[in-house]
């Protein structure tokens, strides 16, 4: 096995494969798109939720703390992204879409954490609830050396003498797609090469939907090897030829294209 794959890589192969080759092999400059930096800003935010201050926070405050810390927080990851938001060039009307559509995800993750808060403190105290809510791990490296693959967990829950890896998505749809399912055994298994144990749960919490866990099984474990052993059989040389296009509709959509859509169509005998 050679180079070191992620669930994006190993994605974006299954996706195209001449993709692959220009973003992992050629490792040629990605440009950006609102899905991306907003994603950014969504994930920033996330992560460092659970960071609040809660001085002088209780039972009877903690709802109007918990939603005002939220949204400080988008709002000035919002502005740090400005200039990146600036060199899309869309319109005021498309930003605007992307900025409330972002925050109403958003509202409704910390909605969902605002009940479980509420139906921890029926039988614990406030501070017992939110450390019992909050990831034990967030934002977590994990690599193997073993299956050559790494990844970044969005978090770990340790409760209950169980572990459970949830990871944060934008999508609009409540789908759990392949792609996905294949990126959360990909963090099983690198949670067990690691800790030497299998997580109990993973699934996705999809944020305009809500959350979707699935047990982990030997089935999905077994898949998941299989495609790592397939995406680095697949990716043992340099040569272009061996990265097919696979043109589809993602190549070029209404709002966009593929960031190697020009570069693709405008090589010589390209395959």
């Amino acid at each position: 096995m050679g180079r070191v794959q992620s669930p994006s890589s190993i994605n974006t192969f299954k996706q195209c494969p001449r993709k692959y080759y220009y973003s992992y092999i050629l490792k040629l400059p990605k440009s950006t798109n609102i899905h991306c930096i907003r994603g950014n800003i969504v994930h920033e935010v996330l992560e460092n939720f659970f960071n609040i201050n809660l001085e002088n926070t209780n039972q009877s405050n903690f709802v109007p703390k918990f939603s005002s810390h939220l949204k400080n927080l988008f709002y000035d990851k919002w502005e740090g992204k400005k200039g990146e938001l600036k060199e899309l060039n869309l319109s005021q009307e498309d930003l605007q879409f992307y900025f409330q559509d972002s925050l109403m995800m958003l509202a409704n993750w910390v909605n969902t954490i605002i009940q479980k808060m509420n139906q921890k403190m029926e039988t614990s105290t406030f501070e017992e609830a939110f450390n019992y809510i909050k990831p034990d791990l967030i934002e977590a490296k994990y690599s193997s050396e073993t299956y050559k693959i790494m990844g970044y967990i969005d978090s770990i829950h340790l409760k209950d003498g169980k572990v459970k890896i949830m990871d944060y998505k934008t999508s609009k749809s409540a789908e759990m797609k392949p792609e996905y399912k294949l990126q959360l055994g990909i963090y099983a298994l690198l949670y067990q090469e690691q800790h030497n144990k299998l997580p109990d749960e993973v699934g996705l919490w999809i944020l305009k939907h809500g959350e979707t866990i699935l047990p982990v099984t030997e089935q999905l474990i077994q898949d998941t090897k299989f495609e790592i052993e397939q995406i680095h059989l697949c990716t043992e040389t340099d040569d272009i030829i061996d990265y097919q296009k696979k043109q589809s509709p993602l190549c070029k959509w209404h709002s966009g294209q593929c960031e190697f859509y020009n570069k693709c169509f405008n090589i010589k005998n390209s395959k």
